[in-house]
């Protein structure tokens, strides 16, 4: 690429800006990354801050001045969180868009996706699979639960990255109705917007992701399965550690994401993760990111470049679809939290540990690259910062990476 090629923005910090960073990388596309000072992309090699004066890529009043006064001629953005997402949404009518180029959805089709409430109602109204979702606006809905019929249940928030970020959780159990009226005194007091929700029975292994790209022609440019094996933490988590499998093997998943995805015109970056029904084996689905996410390098490795072609659809290129032939088989792994969730589980439930540690030695890993080795390194200092503080001081260790979006 030479110095007149269109740079990219990532807008996102840890895990998710260091990943996107990297997926251009690969595409030779020249980026900048909008985050934290001292946040983990900025560890990488291939970090640079955005031009003029650094902007942290916090939405809000002074994101709109931080464009304006950036000395760039133009550049496409990419967000790597729910609220950038929806933020660039409003960008291409706004005055920064003969400046700034992103590829993204309408706002209503944003807010249906983002806003679990939206959402579960969008897929009631259309028929697609999804676990049984009760609104929450006061106590009286509660009463209206069938509370009996149901597997278990759990409380959630319509806004999961703010959640995520004040609570530290995606969702709390509530084992009794009187439990569940408690959790919803307690958290609509702090101003969250709720819902509960079955929790679909089944293993961490039942979980299935579809990530990929949709294209302003409507094109699915770009698909790739994963299976979840391990989930950390437990219930709520993240994926541990999954692997990329053929998209025949969920096609029914892909059947209800390609129904919605039309039905939203939507175009974008996405994530979709569904969970296979132990009672009658249906794919439903629970959730779409509409970004980047943690596992955005990982599908890049396996032959699914999203950051790619949103940077292509963003500017009217021409968008370069993936083979839907893979790489299949292929691990990734968030070692920090796959490790406390192995010593966590009985040998009965994760497995001979020989086969644990051949997952790992052939894993892709979030953070650790031999080409781009100092976010790794980072994460091995802070962790054994953080077991040294345990053990001298009695101090719980934190993990090394906060960011909860997948």
């Amino acid at each position: 690429m030479d110095d007149k090629t269109v740079p990219a923005i990532v807008l996102g910090s840890d895990v998710t800006g260091l990943g996107a960073l990297r997926c251009l990388h690969m595409a030779g596309i020249p980026a900048y990354v909008a985050c934290p000072a001292g946040d983990l992309a900025t560890r990488s090699r291939w970090f640079r801050p955005t031009p003029g004066t650094p902007w942290d890529g916090k939405i809000g009043r002074g994101a709109e001045e931080a464009l304006r006064a950036m000395p760039i001629d133009e550049a496409v953005l990419i967000p790597g969180a729910d609220d950038a997402a929806l933020w660039l949404a409003d960008l291409p009518s706004s005055d920064l868009a003969s400046k700034f180029h992103v590829t993204t959805s309408s706002r209503r089709s944003l807010e249906i996706l983002q806003d679990k409430t939206l959402f579960a109602r969008f897929l009631a109204d259309n028929d697609i699979p999804h676990p049984r979702t009760y609104t929450i606006a006061s106590p009286e809905d509660i009463d209206t639960i069938p509370f009996g019929e149901l597997d278990r249940v759990f409380i959630k928030p319509a806004n999961s990255q703010r959640f995520s970020q004040i609570v530290g959780a995606k969702g709390i159990w509530a084992h009794s109705k009187q439990e569940l009226v408690d959790i919803w005194r307690r958290l609509d007091g702090q101003g969250f917007k709720l819902m509960a929700q079955e929790y679909v029975p089944g293993t961490s292994a039942d979980h299935y992701f579809i990530d990929g790209f949709r294209d302003r022609n409507g094109v699915l440019a770009g698909l790739l399965a994963r299976r979840r094996i391990r989930i950390f933490p437990p219930d709520f988590g993240n994926s541990s550690y999954c692997y990329s499998i053929p998209l025949d093997e969920i096609a029914g998943a892909v059947e209800s994401l390609t129904q919605l995805l039309t039905k939203l015109d939507y175009r974008g970056i996405f994530s979709a993760e569904f969970k296979r029904d132990a009672r009658n084996g249906v794919l439903r689905i629970l959730e779409v990111n509409t970004r980047a996410w943690w596992y955005v390098e990982f599908a890049a490795l396996c032959g699914v470049n999203v950051c790619k072609m949103a940077y292509q659809d963003a500017l009217g290129l021409p968008v370069e679809q993936a083979s839907r032939n893979y790489r299949m088989g292929a691990g990734c792994v968030s070692l920090y939290g796959d490790i406390k969730t192995v010593l966590a589980q009985d040998a009965s439930t994760r497995g001979p540990l020989w086969k644990v540690l051949w997952q790992w030695a052939h894993s892709h890993t979030h953070a650790f690259r031999l080409s781009d080795p100092a976010p790794g390194l980072s994460i091995v200092r802070k962790m054994g910062g953080n077991y040294l503080r345990r053990f001298v001081g009695g101090k719980k260790p934190t993990q090394p990476h906060e960011n909860r979006a997948q």
